[in-house]
């Protein structure tokens, strides 16, 4: 990738920091890659949940890829905050904290399927800055903010850009519903999603790294926390298309999300699922 179209001027970062900021992110997440391929599809898989009912299951290769990408921030950028899915929050100086979720989609990876990822993002108070959304099987890696809309994997770089699809009866919509979500969440996104063309369920991080490809049209999720939504978020923002909750304000710290490709989607998803 041409380090010469990463630019920091629109968040009041120095050119020369938002490059360092790029390249800690992509190492961090290769240190990640490494560890999350380790485990992957490697037979018995020590796995606990967070949960004393049900099952939010967390393994070995989460907590290896998290430590390695802190090892490499914390190295580079010694000043900045970390906040990440499995280890404490560690406290900084210089305003930006980058936001880590090691396995996004742990069921997923547990049960071989290639849907789950690495997420990273690095954000101020008021925005994602960068995001990357990364798929260490498959070797693809989605990449916003800073200048950069790309995805790079086994056919090469391309830019990313969202579709200009306008109405609902037109899009292909997916979640994680029904198993994520409240009866009543789950009751408002099949409202919404009996107005698409086209539903399809359980695809974790690669969902949004679609939407952000011009690939579908809405992702809608509930539950979520900011190390979920912030990476994807990014990445989406960065290819054109538009991150919310569910009642159109803020979608940085997680709970219900609404992304979607355009404006126009945007406002015909939100018009059914803010009366939620």
């Amino acid at each position: 990738m041409n380090a010469q179209k990463i630019s920091g001027q629109a968040h009041g970062v120095s050119d020369a920091e938002a490059r360092d900021i790029v390249e800690t992110a992509r190492a961090a997440v290769d240190a990640a890659r490494v560890e999350t391929r380790r485990y992957f599809r490697g037979g018995a898989l020590e796995t606990t949940s967070k949960l004393a009912e049900g099952f939010d299951p967390v393994t070995v290769a989460d907590r290896a890829a998290e430590t390695a990408m802190r090892e490499i921030i914390s190295a580079r950028r010694p000043d900045d905050a970390i906040l990440g899915e499995e280890f404490p929050v560690r406290e900084g100086t210089s305003g930006l904290t980058w936001v880590l979720d090691p396995i996004d989609g742990t069921r997923g990876y547990i049960s071989g399927t290639p849907t789950w990822g690495v997420l990273l993002a690095v954000r101020n108070a008021d925005a994602a800055l960068f995001g990357i959304v990364d798929q260490p099987y498959i070797g693809e890696r989605f990449e916003g903010g800073f200048g950069l809309a790309e995805v790079t994997g086994p056919l090469g770089t391309a830019p990313l850009g969202t579709r200009a699809t306008h109405t609902l009866d037109e899009a292909v919509i997916f979640t994680t519903f029904p198993e994520v979500g409240s009866k009543e969440e789950g009751v408002a996104f099949h409202d919404l999603a009996s107005r698409c063309k086209l539903t399809r369920y359980g695809m974790d991080c690669y969902a949004y790294a679609l939407l952000a490809a011009g690939q579908v049209d809405l992702v809608v999720e509930a539950g979520l926390n900011s190390y979920d939504i912030l990476g994807p978020l990014a990445v989406i923002e960065a290819a054109g298309g538009v991150v919310t909750d569910w009642k159109g304000n803020s979608a940085m710290e997680g709970g219900r999300v609404l992304a979607a490709a355009n404006k126009d989607i945007h406002a015909a998803a939100l018009e059914r699922l803010s009366q939620a």
